[in-house]
């Protein structure tokens, strides 16, 4: 694709972060890309993308289904920001569809390891598209700080990464889809891929073998749909153990409104130790031979980021690097690819499993197809 050819971008699921893609496109717009079709049975949320659009003096062709953009022809690009337990199906509607499109999908992959298995296996089948998964939390620019200060080897080999989320609750979705394992693949599917990838980054290694200990205990109890009670847990402690010895451990809490920092991130190597902080953006590290003293302290920023949206700009910074990746097709991958989507779901699944069985679980027994 020619570098100042225009992209035409359809979104499937238009929800909140459907809309959010639609806002950081529009950011994009003097490196050529339109948003020019979207799909979503919800209509009032085809109004609110409308509405949008129309403040962009953006035309959208809407679709109530996937399908229909899909042989409308009229877009290259699919941005999949629907329920994660509606992904597999688009993405494999998506894959074997005759005209190439590629795709950026919303983190998880897919709600089991079966179905980003099969959706990998049909990826590969179609060297004519990208696929990009929304592991957006790498671009935050703290983080990406501290992955660029990690892959320097300032701090030694990684022998310990911790990651704290404090945060609110889950947000309302449409028809309250993510009250429920079934439809998310569980909370640490859903929410904790992105820090199980950020793990993989900072350890340089895959996982082993993973333990947690998790509750629904405060959020979502009195809440009933359809009958049913919400069965998402909201605290969990999660350790991982990674082939080159280096250990991770996730420390996660959804009812912590009164924290100063949403994600707090800890990389110590043998030499010394990093740390980064959102949303304060600001990055730490020092030496074990300097010691307190010679701690620095860096306040971060990309000045590439038009939009800081909901995620700190993070968003605008994945749609620039697959935006470029689409431009060069064949000389660049994109930066989080299928087997990222996979190994993230696979971490949460394993985790999940730990919580419920009550024990170590090895990520082998997630990944082997015969127990998927």
């Amino acid at each position: 694709m020619a570098v100042n050819e225009t992209v035409k971008y359809g979104i499937i699921g238009v929800g909140m972060m459907g809309r959010e893609h639609l806002i950081n496109l529009h950011h994009l717009r003097t490196q050529g890309v339109v948003v020019v079709c979207i799909a979503d049975p919800h209509l009032p949320s085809q109004q609110l993308a409308l509405e949008l659009a129309k403040s962009f003096d953006w035309p959208l062709k809407v679709f109530s289904g996937h399908q229909e953009l899909l042989d409308s022809g009229l877009c290259d690009v699919v941005v999949v920001s629907s329920p994660n337990m509606t992904h597999y199906q688009i993405l494999m509607d998506i894959l074997n569809h005759p005209k190439p499109h590629h795709v950026l999908v919303e983190k998880p992959l897919c709600t089991t390891v079966a179905d980003c298995r099969k959706v990998v296996n049909a990826a590969r089948k179609r060297p004519d598209m990208l696929v990009q998964v929304g592991l957006e939390y790498r671009y935050m620019p703290p983080v990406a700080k501290l992955i660029e200060i990690v892959k320097g080897g300032t701090l030694g080999q990684v022998k310990m990464v911790a990651i704290r989320e404090h945060r609110f609750p889950f947000l309302v979705k449409v028809n309250n889809w993510n009250r429920f394992n079934s439809n998310t693949g569980g909370t640490l599917v859903e929410k904790c891929c992105h820090f199980f990838d950020l793990m993989r980054l900072f350890a340089g290694a895959n996982p082993v073998c993973m333990m947690a200990s998790g509750a629904m205990d405060v959020n979502h109890k009195d809440e009933i749909y359809d009958g049913k009670v919400p069965d998402i847990i909201d605290n969990a402690y999660v350790i991982v153990e990674f082939d080159n010895g280096a250990r991770g451990m996730l420390d996660l809490c959804m009812f912590a409104e009164g924290s100063k920092n949403e994600q707090e991130i800890s990389v110590v190597g043998h030499t010394g130790k990093g740390e980064a902080f959102v949303p304060e953006s600001i990055v730490r590290f020092g030496s074990r031979m300097e010691g307190r003293d010679g701690v620095q302290t860096l306040k971060t920023e990309n000045r590439l980021i038009k939009y800081e949206g909901l995620h700190h700009g993070s968003s605008y910074l994945e749609h620039l690097n697959f935006l470029s990746a689409i431009r060069v097709k064949g000389a660049k991958t994109p930066a989080a690819d299928l087997n990222d989507g996979l190994i993230s779901v696979a971490m949460g699944v394993a985790a999940q499993l730990s919580i419920e069985k009550g024990r170590f679980v090895n990520i082998e027994e997630v990944l082997d197809e015969h127990n998927c």
